[in-house]
C-alpha cells in the first residue's frame, strides 16, 4: 500500500489537495527518499521539542503537556495503559508522569467503575488551563518562525503530515494485533 502522503511530499507539481494527488508508479520514490523525509521529520521534532520546552511555563516539560494536549486532542479520559501505549513509553515512564501531572491537579487518577483494578485519568479544568497557557506562550515563538520561514501551503503540509501519522499508528496498530 503506497501512502499518498508520501507520493505528495516528493511531487514538485502536486495539486494543490493531497486528495487530488494520483498514484502511479511514476509517483512511487525510493528507500532513500523516504528515509531522508523522515529524517527531516526527526530533526525538525527535535529542534521544535527543545524550542517548545523552553517556552513551557515552569516545571512543565514537554512529556506533560503531550499527555494533557492528548486529551484535550484525542478523548477525554483513558486508562494509564492507553496512555502508555499511544505514547509508545513504559508503564512506569507513564506512571511517573501522571503522578506529575495529579500533584499539579492537572488531572485526576480514580478507580475504573468496571474493574476493581484499572485506573482512569482525566483532565482537570486546572489542566485545560494550563494546556492553553502553554500554546499561549509558544505563540510568539511560531509568530517569529511564520514570518522568518513562511511556507505556502501549510494547509497541504499539515495534509499531508497528518496522513503520514495515520499510517503510521495504523501500521503500528497492525504490527502490534498479529
Amino acid at each position: 500500500m503506497v501512502c499518498k502522503a508520501f507520493v505528495y511530499a516528493f511531487n514538485p507539481d502536486r495539486p494543490a489537495k493531497l486528495s487530488e494527488q494520483p498514484v502511479t508508479d511514476q509517483t512511487v520514490h525510493s528507500p532513500a527518499d523516504y528515509f531522508r523525509l523522515f529524517n527531516e521529520i526527526n530533526i525538525i521534532a527535535q529542534l521544535s521539542s527543545r524550542l517548545f520546552e523552553q517556552q513551557l511555563p515552569a516545571g512543565m516539560n514537554q512529556s506533560q503537556f503531550s499527555v494533557l494536549n492528548w486529551f484535550f486532542r484525542v478523548d477525554s479520559e483513558a486508562s494509564p495503559g492507553r496512555l502508555a501505549a499511544a505514547f509508545q513509553v513504559t508503564r512506569g515512564a507513564m506512571t511517573n508522569t501522571l503522578k506529575k501531572l495529579e500533584a499539579k491537579e492537572f488531572i485526576e487518577i480514580s478507580p475504573d467503575a468496571g474493574s476493581g483494578r484499572q485506573k482512569r485519568v482525566t483532565m482537570t479544568a486546572a489542566g485545560r488551563a494550563m494546556r492553553d497557557e502553554c500554546i499561549a506562550g509558544v505563540s510568539p515563538l511560531l509568530a517569529e518562525f511564520a514570518a522568518a520561514a513562511p511556507v505556502a501551503d501549510v494547509p497541504q503540509l499539515i495534509a499531508a503530515l497528518a496522513e503520514i501519522r495515520e499510517y503510521l499508528d495504523d501500521y503500528r496498530a497492525q504490527a502490534h494485533s498479529g
